[in-house]
Protein backbone atom coordinates (compact mmCIF):
# COMPACT_ATOMS: atom_id res chain seq x y z
CA UNK A 1 0.00 0.00 0.00
CA UNK A 2 2.75 2.84 1.21
CA UNK A 3 5.07 1.22 -1.73
CA UNK A 4 2.28 2.17 -4.23
CA UNK A 5 2.16 5.56 -3.04
CA UNK A 6 5.50 5.93 -3.41
CA UNK A 7 5.31 5.00 -7.18
CA UNK A 8 2.79 7.96 -7.49
CA UNK A 9 4.52 10.66 -5.76
CA UNK A 10 6.61 12.82 -8.01
CA UNK A 11 10.21 13.12 -7.27
CA UNK A 12 9.89 16.49 -5.32
CA UNK A 13 7.44 14.62 -3.34
CA UNK A 14 10.02 12.00 -2.29
CA UNK A 15 12.81 14.47 -2.01
CA UNK A 16 10.10 16.22 0.45
CA UNK A 17 9.19 13.17 2.62
CA UNK A 18 12.59 12.71 2.84
CA UNK A 19 13.63 15.52 4.46
CA UNK A 20 10.70 15.20 6.57
CA UNK A 21 11.82 11.82 8.13
CA UNK A 22 15.74 12.98 8.18
CA UNK A 23 14.28 16.69 9.55
CA UNK A 24 12.21 14.08 12.47
CA UNK A 25 15.21 12.23 13.22
CA UNK A 26 17.77 15.40 13.21
CA UNK A 27 15.42 16.63 15.94
CA UNK A 28 15.18 12.98 18.19
CA UNK A 29 18.58 12.71 18.03
CA UNK A 30 19.29 16.30 19.45
CA UNK A 31 17.71 15.39 22.59
CA UNK A 32 18.74 11.85 22.70
CA UNK A 33 21.38 11.94 25.16
CA UNK A 34 23.28 8.84 23.77
CA UNK A 35 23.82 10.57 20.58
CA UNK A 36 27.24 11.39 19.54
CA UNK A 37 26.35 14.83 18.38
CA UNK A 38 28.26 17.53 19.79
CA UNK A 39 25.88 19.99 20.21
CA UNK A 40 23.46 17.29 22.52
CA UNK A 41 26.26 18.72 25.25
CA UNK A 42 24.79 22.27 24.75
CA UNK A 43 21.35 21.18 25.03
CA UNK A 44 19.59 21.61 28.30
CA UNK A 45 19.09 18.51 30.32
CA UNK A 46 15.64 17.28 30.52
CA UNK A 47 13.73 16.67 33.85
CA UNK A 48 11.57 13.88 34.21
CA UNK A 49 8.85 13.65 37.09
CA UNK A 50 9.31 10.18 39.46
CA UNK A 51 6.04 8.67 37.34
CA UNK A 52 8.00 8.94 33.40
CA UNK A 53 11.72 8.41 35.12
CA UNK A 54 12.76 5.00 33.57
CA UNK A 55 9.27 4.74 31.67
CA UNK A 56 8.91 4.87 27.75
CA UNK A 57 7.71 7.89 26.23
CA UNK A 58 3.76 7.54 26.60
CA UNK A 59 2.07 6.32 22.98
CA UNK A 60 5.54 4.92 21.81
CA UNK A 61 5.90 1.31 20.35
CA UNK A 62 8.19 0.69 23.67
CA UNK A 63 5.12 1.58 25.82
CA UNK A 64 2.57 -0.66 23.85
CA UNK A 65 5.07 -3.65 24.17
CA UNK A 66 5.64 -3.26 27.54
CA UNK A 67 2.10 -3.40 28.25
CA UNK A 68 1.67 -6.86 26.09
CA UNK A 69 4.57 -8.09 27.81
CA UNK A 70 2.91 -7.53 31.26
CA UNK A 71 -1.03 -8.80 29.39
CA UNK A 72 1.17 -12.19 28.57
CA UNK A 73 2.73 -12.58 32.11
CA UNK A 74 -0.43 -11.95 33.59
CA UNK A 75 -2.40 -14.59 31.42
CA UNK A 76 0.53 -16.70 32.41
CA UNK A 77 -0.13 -16.33 36.15
CA UNK A 78 -3.46 -17.35 36.00
CA UNK A 79 -2.77 -19.97 34.14
CA UNK A 80 -0.31 -21.41 37.04
CA UNK A 81 -2.96 -20.45 39.42
CA UNK A 82 -5.74 -22.78 37.66
CA UNK A 83 -2.64 -26.02 37.20
CA UNK A 84 -2.41 -25.50 41.21
CA UNK A 85 -5.95 -25.36 42.25
CA UNK A 86 -6.40 -28.08 39.94
CA UNK A 87 -3.83 -30.67 40.66
CA UNK A 88 -2.93 -29.32 44.31
CA UNK A 89 -3.85 -30.79 47.41
CA UNK A 90 -5.46 -28.81 50.61
CA UNK A 91 -2.93 -27.67 53.13
CA UNK A 92 -4.95 -28.60 55.68
CA UNK A 93 -7.70 -31.23 56.56
CA UNK A 94 -10.89 -29.52 56.93
CA UNK A 95 -11.05 -30.86 60.83
CA UNK A 96 -7.89 -29.17 61.31
CA UNK A 97 -8.57 -25.96 59.60
CA UNK A 98 -11.87 -25.22 59.06
CA UNK A 99 -12.11 -22.68 55.56
CA UNK A 100 -8.55 -22.60 54.82
CA UNK A 101 -8.24 -21.94 51.14
CA UNK A 102 -4.42 -22.78 50.55
CA UNK A 103 -3.47 -25.37 48.34
CA UNK A 104 0.00 -27.27 48.41
CA UNK A 105 2.33 -29.33 45.51
CA UNK A 106 5.55 -30.21 45.54
CA UNK A 107 7.96 -28.25 43.06
CA UNK A 108 8.50 -31.56 41.11
CA UNK A 109 5.60 -32.57 40.55
CA UNK A 110 4.27 -29.13 39.58
CA UNK A 111 7.87 -28.74 36.91
CA UNK A 112 6.10 -32.11 35.55
CA UNK A 113 2.56 -31.03 35.13
CA UNK A 114 3.82 -27.30 33.68
CA UNK A 115 7.16 -27.89 31.62
CA UNK A 116 4.45 -29.34 28.95
CA UNK A 117 2.78 -25.71 29.20
CA UNK A 118 5.40 -23.79 29.37
CA UNK A 119 9.33 -23.23 30.42
CA UNK A 120 9.05 -20.50 32.05
CA UNK A 121 7.87 -22.04 35.46
CA UNK A 122 10.33 -20.70 37.81
CA UNK A 123 9.88 -16.92 36.62
CA UNK A 124 6.07 -16.96 36.55
CA UNK A 125 6.34 -18.53 40.13
CA UNK A 126 8.32 -15.80 41.39
CA UNK A 127 5.89 -13.03 39.74
CA UNK A 128 3.29 -14.79 41.57
CA UNK A 129 5.06 -14.88 44.69
CA UNK A 130 5.42 -10.92 44.40
CA UNK A 131 1.33 -10.99 44.00
CA UNK A 132 1.13 -12.94 47.25
CA UNK A 133 -0.63 -15.48 45.22
CA UNK A 134 1.77 -18.02 46.07
CA UNK A 135 4.61 -18.67 48.46
CA UNK A 136 7.61 -21.15 48.62
CA UNK A 137 10.99 -20.88 50.35
CA UNK A 138 14.23 -19.94 49.03
CA UNK A 139 14.65 -17.10 46.58
CA UNK A 140 14.78 -19.39 43.39
CA UNK A 141 13.97 -22.87 42.23
CA UNK A 142 15.66 -25.15 40.92
CA UNK A 143 15.05 -28.97 38.81
CA UNK A 144 15.91 -31.73 41.13
CA UNK A 145 17.45 -29.90 43.87
CA UNK A 146 14.24 -28.46 44.91
CA UNK A 147 11.48 -31.13 44.13
CA UNK A 148 10.42 -31.79 47.61
CA UNK A 149 10.04 -27.64 48.02
CA UNK A 150 6.37 -27.01 48.40
CA UNK A 151 3.98 -24.40 46.66
CA UNK A 152 1.45 -23.41 48.53
CA UNK A 153 -1.58 -21.75 46.53
CA UNK A 154 -2.82 -18.22 49.06
CA UNK A 155 -5.61 -17.45 48.12
CA UNK A 156 -8.91 -19.51 46.68
CA UNK A 157 -9.23 -19.78 42.75
CA UNK A 158 -12.20 -17.45 42.57
CA UNK A 159 -10.22 -14.47 44.19
CA UNK A 160 -7.39 -15.21 41.77
CA UNK A 161 -8.97 -14.88 39.04
CA UNK A 162 -10.85 -11.72 39.81
CA UNK A 163 -7.58 -10.44 40.60
CA UNK A 164 -5.83 -11.44 38.08
CA UNK A 165 -8.74 -10.47 35.76
CA UNK A 166 -9.17 -6.75 36.93
CA UNK A 167 -5.23 -6.06 36.02
CA UNK A 168 -5.86 -8.20 32.84
CA UNK A 169 -8.76 -5.84 32.08
CA UNK A 170 -6.90 -2.64 33.48
CA UNK A 171 -4.42 -3.65 30.81
CA UNK A 172 -6.28 -3.86 28.24
CA UNK A 173 -8.11 -0.58 28.50
CA UNK A 174 -4.59 1.16 28.84
CA UNK A 175 -3.58 -0.32 25.72
CA UNK A 176 -6.82 0.85 23.95
CA UNK A 177 -7.56 -2.68 22.23
CA UNK A 178 -11.04 -2.89 21.36
CA UNK A 179 -11.36 -6.77 22.43
CA UNK A 180 -14.75 -8.08 24.05
CA UNK A 181 -14.43 -7.80 28.01
CA UNK A 182 -12.74 -10.50 28.95
CA UNK A 183 -14.27 -11.68 32.46
CA UNK A 184 -12.59 -14.92 32.47
CA UNK A 185 -9.62 -16.31 30.51
CA UNK A 186 -9.91 -19.24 31.90
CA UNK A 187 -13.69 -21.27 32.69
CA UNK A 188 -14.60 -22.08 36.26
CA UNK A 189 -14.55 -25.94 37.08
CA UNK A 190 -18.05 -26.65 36.20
Amino acid sequence: MFTDCLYRLTLRDRVALFNTFATSHVNKQAINPFSQDKSVNQLQRRRFSKEEYGRPVKGSKSEIRGFKASLEILKEMLQLCEILDKHSEPLFTPKEKKNDPRKVISFGELFSIYTTISSKLVGILLRARKQSLVDFEGEVLFQRRDDDVPIILLKPIEQIRQILNEKINSTLALLNINEKPEDEFFEKDQ
